[in-house]
């Protein structure tokens, strides 16, 4: 099977990500949308809507007289949350291939959904502090994040395959702080036991950006209900309320590498095609033929009561 090139992310990983929908995203986002207590009628902004996970659900209960807006930096994933809405002839829901942070609307929402959107954001305080203040006083934030341990082992999986292709930096070549024994390069963090595997994954060799070493460290940000919780409370946000969503997912290799294509993991990724290749070899024969994939989230509510 040819590589998959991970170049494009903003463009790629929809079919992969959309492959684990039955799995993983759907069931979450079904308890992320019920957790926004989403009325007939009201306004909703699915921030980071890829392929509909929360979309769809908001706008059922909404109905025609509401409004939905799914905002997405992928026209890939995009396109196929549309195709789907519009197999089930929803109304009142629009979609908007624009920077998620960056998205001005006409009129105050009453909830904002995230299905690990939040993951995404660049700037992890300040675009979501921005965000939060699209909502009218008294809207909610309904949003899911990963819990402590959730991903794992991908996250170790992936890193080691990294290690053992020297084409894993981005222009191709070994980075110049791995140790030549394929060992973590300077910087990673070591392993010991607790440790999460995105721990791990705090690369140097790779440049920061919205999906790549940002979406690692939104993830270790967010990763427990007491740092969740922390994280919303300062946002101005009030009456926090979380629960834990546990999940375990059999996966085979190729579900698996989907996870990796279809995810934030992606933007750790050689982009070379050959590189790619052998990335993801290495990682299906670290992976085994019986695999498990730890899945547990955290599934978080919230009320922006501004003050004054």
């Amino acid at each position: 099977m040819s590589a998959r090139s991970a170049a494009t992310l903003s463009d790629g990983g929809a079919e992969d990500h959309d492959r684990l929908a039955p799995a993983v995203w759907n069931p979450v986002g079904n308890a992320v949308v019920a957790a926004a207590d989403i009325l007939v009628g009201e306004r909703v902004l699915d921030l980071f809507a890829s392929t509909g996970t929360g979309t769809i659900p908001a706008a059922q209960l909404t109905g025609p007289d509401g409004c939905v807006d799914a905002v997405d930096r992928s026209p890939s994933m995009l396109d196929l949350a549309e195709a789907k809405a519009e197999a089930l002839g929803l109304a009142g829901v629009f979609f908007h291939r624009t920077e998620p942070a960056r998205w001005t609307p006409d009129a105050p929402y009453d909830a904002v959904v995230s299905c690990y959107g939040v993951l995404l954001l660049e700037d992890l305080d300040a675009d979501m502090d921005r965000i939060v203040r699209l909502l009218r006083p008294g809207g909610r934030v309904a949003l899911s994040t990963w819990d402590d341990g959730g991903l794992e082992p991908i996250g170790n999986l992936l890193l080691d395959a990294l290690h053992d292709v020297a084409g894993s930096a981005p222009d191709g070549t070994a980075p110049d702080d791995a140790a030549p024994d394929g060992a973590a390069p300077a910087g990673a963090a070591p392993d010991r036991e607790g440790a999460s595997d995105v721990d791990r994954l705090d690369r140097p060799d790779r440049p920061a950006g919205p999906s790549g070493t940002a979406f690692v460290e939104n993830y270790r940000k967010l990763a427990s209900t007491d740092r969740l919780t922390d994280w919303l409370h300062a946002r101005g946000l009030v009456n926090v309320r979380i629960e834990p969503f546990g999940l375990r997912v059999p996966l085979d290799p190729d579900a698996a590498w989907s996870l990796a294509l279809g995810t934030g993991y992606r933007g750790l990724l050689p982009e070379d095609p050959e590189a790619l290749r052998r990335v993801r070899s290495a990682f299906e024969e670290r992976l085994g033929s019986a695999f498990v994939l730890n899945a547990d989230s955290l599934i978080a509510v919230a009320e922006y009561q501004p003050a004054g």
